[in-house]
């Protein structure tokens, strides 16, 4: 996030380790940049809850309450001491129009934040936990803009961890995947990159999954 964050030392707000900012289904008007340590997003699923992400410097969050008007969809936790920027609807409004260069960089990280956050339902909508890993690497193929497209294969530069948190899933069942994709000769490991040797065998792949999933 390429901003000059001294506009917004007025903002600044620090969260204590195990502090809740915000929680799942309360009204919000409120989102915040991170400008240092962790915050953990979770979701209650019955008398369970779910971690979805864990958000470190410079990513932001909350901003789909002021963009969509709806209730917080998740509950957000400081990991360790936390310092933020925290805007709400009235004081952005005010940053929009003082500081238009700066809104226009966040209105752009809206937009990718939008586009990031439901491609990543898309994959995790999907049932078959190995549609779930090929989709991750379709995201990634759509995302990346750093890699060789010139070819069927494609180099990426992420690890079984990165893998298994886009899919949804804990880091052995994402290895076992991995590793049967491996047998069947469609991808190679490595300590820090993945190679997959088509990425259109994995886009028919995905697609059949879903097409599947929309039929029952």
């Amino acid at each position: 996030m390429d901003l000059n964050m001294e506009v917004f030392a007025r903002f600044s707000h620090v969260f204590q380790p195990g502090e809740i900012i915000f929680s799942e289904y309360e009204p919000g008007d409120t989102f915040y940049l991170i400008q240092s340590g962790r915050v953990k997003l979770i979701q209650s699923t019955g008398e369970n809850e779910r971690i979805l992400d864990i958000l470190q410097s410079p990513e932001m969050f909350g901003e789909m309450a002021i963009l969509e008007n709806l209730p917080r969809s998740a509950t957000a936790i400081a990991m360790e001491e936390v310092t933020v920027i925290e805007l709400n609807s009235q004081n952005f409004e005010v940053l929009m129009l003082g500081n238009p260069q700066i809104a226009l960089k966040l209105l752009r990280i809206f937009s990718k934040r939008i586009y990031d956050s439901k491609r990543r339902f898309m994959i995790l909508a999907l049932s078959d936990p190995q549609a779930k890993v090929a989709d991750v690497f379709l995201m990634l193929d759509e995302t990346q803009a750093n890699i060789d497209k010139t070819g069927n294969d494609r180099d990426f530069q992420t690890t079984v961890e990165d893998i298994a948190h886009w899919a949804g899933l804990n880091v052995n069942q994402t290895k076992e995947i991995l590793l049967r994709f491996v047998g069947q000769r469609r991808l190679e490991m490595f300590s820090n990159h993945i190679v997959i040797k088509n990425i259109n065998d994995f886009s028919r792949f995905v697609s059949s999954r879903r097409n599947l999933r929309n039929k029952t």
